[in-house]
């Protein structure tokens, strides 16, 4: 898939990462675009959902795979406006997703390099392709305005505090 193609993807994730800052969330917006063109999307909601694990990778894997009927994500793309951390990638690698088009890498949770790299367990039976750094400015932004806010409002900038403070 050309940069472009995966630009597009990531727009609507960004899109989802800026409706979990309306909502006072970290503004993380993931997602999965099906082989046949068909797309699950959604955006953190920890705080709102009182979940740990309602990350926004996790929302659209686990939402594809109740629709679909099958934990196997074969032929899916997953994009993700911030390099996703060892659950939601622990999670993707489980569901067999073969490829993680991520935009901001995460230098507090990131599992793709940049904290671990998940992918140099050398016992794991899948191994997705990963491609960061698609529209990784605009990603970064909206996580640093966010933590902005926060700090300028003693630390609320919304419900919830976690993933990333760039």
């Amino acid at each position: 898939m050309s940069s472009s193609e995966h630009g597009k993807w990531m727009g609507i994730a960004l899109e989802e990462a800026r409706a979990a800052a309306g909502e006072g969330e970290v503004p993380v917006g993931a997602l999965l675009l099906m082989p046949d063109g068909s797309y699950y999307r959604d955006h953190n909601r920890t705080g709102r959902s009182k979940d740990p694990s309602a990350h926004a990778e996790h929302l659209v894997i686990c939402r594809a795979a109740s629709v679909l009927g099958d934990w196997r994500l074969e032929g899916s793309t997953l994009y993700t406006t911030l390099e996703p951390c060892l659950m939601c990638t622990g999670l993707a690698v489980l569901a067999r997703v073969p490829e993680i088009v991520y935009g901001a890498p995460d230098n507090r949770f990131g599992a793709l390099g940049s904290v671990m790299d998940v992918l140099s367990v050398p016992e794991l039976n899948h191994y997705p392709d990963v491609i960061g750094g698609i529209l990784a400015e605009e990603s970064s932004e909206l996580m640093r305005s966010f933590f902005r806010r926060a700090r300028q409002n003693g630390g609320k900038a919304g419900r919830t505090r976690g993933r990333s403070e760039e």
